[in-house]
């Protein structure tokens, strides 16, 4: 069993080690600007990735660290309203849950960040072409090849690899580095 969890640690490990350093930076400025402009952030994605976009908007409203005591950032995970996902995917279809409330909620020069391990899930792809449309900007991440969305995606970090347990992991390293590089840029005082 010890070997076993080795391997976990040593693949997850790995897994961060590849990121691309250059593209999580490009995405934090973009996702700092965004918000020194007086816009917001809006976050979909399924399943873990859903979990995902809760966590980082929680992290932007409320606060990274601790010790920041700084203004409320605007972000919004699409994800978190049962009665809107359930009335979108019964009335509307589940393709349809996050590209409707983008429509509803999506102003030019907003962000979207999509959350997808595949990037292929249609409700996330259906939310990046509504966003491009409306002028809002899209961030991709994203896993494998980077799917579909790679090429809808604004710009996109992929995190390399098939296994979703790593991608996931990945991601909740990327959020946590760009919420904290946000927090660095818009409140250098506290640093």
């Amino acid at each position: 069993m010890k070997e076993f969890i080795k391997r976990h640690i040593s693949d997850s490990i790995a897994t961060k080690e590849s990121l691309d350093i250059d593209k999580i930076n490009e995405t934090a400025l973009i996702l700092a600007e965004t918000l020194s402009d007086n816009n917001k952030i809006l976050l979909c994605g399924n399943g873990g990735s859903a979990a995902d976009c809760q966590h980082m908007a929680a992290e932007l409203v409320i606060r990274f660290r601790g010790s920041v005591k700084r203004r409320a950032l605007p972000a919004i995970a699409l994800t978190c309203d049962t009665s809107i996902l359930t009335a979108g995917g019964n009335d509307i279809g589940f393709e349809n849950i996050f590209a409707q409330q983008i429509a509803a909620l999506g102003n030019p020069n907003d962000t979207l960040i999509a959350i997808s391990t595949s990037g292929n899930s249609e409700n996330v792809i259906r939310a990046v072409m509504l966003a491009s449309e409306i002028g809002m900007r899209t961030i991709g991440l994203l896993g494998g090849t980077g799917g579909k969305l790679l090429n809808l995606c604004d710009t996109s970090i992929v995190v390399s690899g098939l296994e979703t347990a790593r991608i996931q992991e990945s991601h909740l390293l990327i959020e946590h580095i760009w919420c904290d590089l946000i927090e660095r840029k818009l409140f250098p005082e506290f640093f």
